[in-house]
């Protein structure tokens, strides 16, 4: 995972008095949203972009593609 660095939040004193009752560890749920969230967003820019893409290869004949990776490939 690399270095770690700390990050913290404020809470309400009662949730966090529900929290430790309940035995709920808070950095590591904390840790695990944050990593769905950067996931989530991630996959959202990755649509995003492949969006943006797709005008680009809409253009773009299958034919053409064939023809360039072959010419690739014959100039190694």
């Amino acid at each position: 995972m690399g270095r770690l660095v700390t990050v913290s939040a404020k809470i309400p004193e009662e949730l966090r008095r529900r929290m430790y009752e309940l035995g709920i560890e808070p950095s590591r749920v904390i840790r695990r949203a944050l990593e769905e969230e950067v996931r989530r967003r991630e996959w959202e820019l990755l649509k995003e972009r492949a969006e943006a893409m797709r005008h680009t290869l809409e253009k773009l004949s299958v034919e053409r593609a064939v023809e360039s990776i072959r010419r690739d490939r014959e100039g190694r």
